[in-house]
């Protein structure tokens, strides 16, 4: 098995990276909102088989499970485990169960809690191959992830989403699909603390598109209104959460608005990132490990906590052209690399055909 593709069915888009002998060679993200339901995830499927190619292994993680399209987290898991294995059919294919390693698709119904939004887990095994002591930080299109390793094992404190959230270690802000709605009560506009709307009129990657932080690409979803993902669309949905027309002020104005609601994203994880630090004793020089596709905000994450950065494609043997593609898609690439053959200290896998 020389050549493995790892996926990973996130609830908004479908993400895959294929190695070869042990090194990444391509990684893609296609959009795919589970909540249209399983037909957009199998065109998404379609989408990315005719880019990754045959493989000898397919490895599958998820955090899918709780789209709304599915009435529990047992039923998601149960149906995308399912799914998988006809999309992949006529391959080789393992699902990850995170602390209960890789297993046979039959059995993915006795794992549902190992395999559920394990994704997080596969990043976080790889960068303990290399690091004896980092905190890693995923910031993708939806969340934010931020696991300990210490002395080159994870040192989390939670698994499941619920424990996750409790620690600090999951954080619902990413650097598209958040919604401003829910990032405060009030902001500071035109000299006065002004209340928002509670409505979905903008996201993130507005703010993001006006900074100029979108990576080319990342942006995949619709807009909130449905209108064109230009800086002057971004000012109009923008202007919207405080009652307001982009016309009502100038370009500087929203600029500053823009850089507010980052500042607050910033915040958030700042703040998750201490609680979780302070959890117990972490070397003072231990770096940050920044992936996805929000890896420059972590950057900066890093710079306020005083610490190292290092980029997760530097963890990797990785083909240049595919190195911003497989931080952006980290658990796909990981899981890749865990399940190939070439790769030292390989998890024992189950399979199916």
């Amino acid at each position: 098995m020389s050549v493995v593709v790892g996926w990973d069915i996130g609830g908004a888009h479908l993400k895959a990276a294929r190695a070869e002998h042990g090194r990444i060679v391509d990684a893609v993200q296609v959009a795919s909102p589970l909540r249209l339901g399983l037909a957009a995830l199998a065109a998404s499927f379609a989408a990315a088989k005719a880019r990754m190619g045959a493989a000898d292994l397919n490895a599958v993680t998820m955090t899918g499970e709780l789209a709304d399209t599915f009435s529990s987290r047992r039923e998601g898991v149960e149906s995308l485990v399912g799914m998988a294995q006809r999309e992949l059919a006529r391959t080789t294919v393992t699902v990850y169960a995170g602390r209960a390693g890789f297993i046979a698709p039959e059995a993915a119904c006795a794992h549902v809690e190992d395999i559920a939004s394990a994704n997080w887990h596969a990043s976080a095994c790889l960068v303990a191959r290399t690091l004896r002591a980092a905190l890693f930080v995923d910031m993708g299109s939806t969340t934010s992830d931020i696991v300990p390793v210490r002395d080159g094992a994870l040192a989390a404190r939670g698994y499941t989403d619920a424990e996750r959230l409790a620690a600090g270690e999951l954080v619902y802000t990413g650097l598209v699909r958040s919604f401003l709605m829910a990032k405060a009560d009030r902001v500071p506009f035109a000299g006065s603390w002004t209340s928002l709307i509670k409505e979905n009129f903008a996201t993130m990657a507005d703010v993001h598109r006006i900074l100029g932080n979108l990576p080319p690409d990342a942006d995949q979803m619709a807009t909130a209104d449905g209108r064109a993902k230009t800086v002057e669309a971004s000012r109009a949905r923008l202007a919207r959460m405080v009652g307001r027309d982009a016309h009502d002020a100038d370009a500087a104005a929203w600029s500053a608005l823009a850089q507010w609601f980052c500042e607050a994203q910033l915040r958030q994880v700042v703040d998750a990132a201490m609680l979780v630090l302070s959890a117990a004793p972490f070397p003072s020089d231990a770096p940050i490990v920044a992936a996805g596709i929000g890896s420059a905000i972590v950057t900066e994450i890093a710079r306020r906590l005083g610490r190292s950065c290092v980029a997760f494609e530097e963890l990797l043997t990785v083909a240049p052209h595919a190195r911003a593609w497989a931080s952006h898609c980290a658990p796909a690439a990981a899981l890749a690399l865990l399940a190939s053959p070439d790769s030292v200290g390989r998890a024992s896998i189950a399979t199916s055909r």
